[in-house]
């Protein structure tokens, strides 16, 4: 089993629905897999939890699977999602001046990919 922490920074949809898939496959598979929203990804969730968006779906998996562990406090108060992301449950993460730290999830094992 190995031990991964996606990072994704992209808020392009095509981008994140890979990262989604990845993440739901690396658990299948048996990986500890986590998911942290941050940059221009945050700015997904309100659409995502649409139910009418074509990836809705998908989203709600994820959210069930328990691998998305939370989202940038920083870039959601910027970008002006930060309740949306709330309202979705989703933790706002901001132990590095507002950010989530890499390093956290480095000094526990984990290999980061970023995308």
């Amino acid at each position: 089993m190995k031990k991964i922490v996606l990072f994704p920074f992209r808020g392009e949809a095509l981008c994140f629905v890979h990262v989604m898939l990845n993440a739901l496959d690396m658990q299948e598979r048996g990986h500890d897999v986590h998911l942290v929203l941050e940059g221009a990804s945050v700015t997904l969730v309100p659409e995502l939890a649409a139910p009418g968006n074509a990836f809705h779906g998908l989203y709600v998996r994820l959210k069930a699977s328990g691998v998305l562990d939370g989202a940038c406090k920083a870039c959601a108060t910027k970008l002006g999602v930060a309740d949306a992301l709330r309202a979705e449950g989703i933790t706002l993460i901001g132990s590095m001046s507002g950010h989530p730290a890499m390093g956290d999830y480095l000094d526990r094992g984990y290999e980061v990919i970023t995308f």
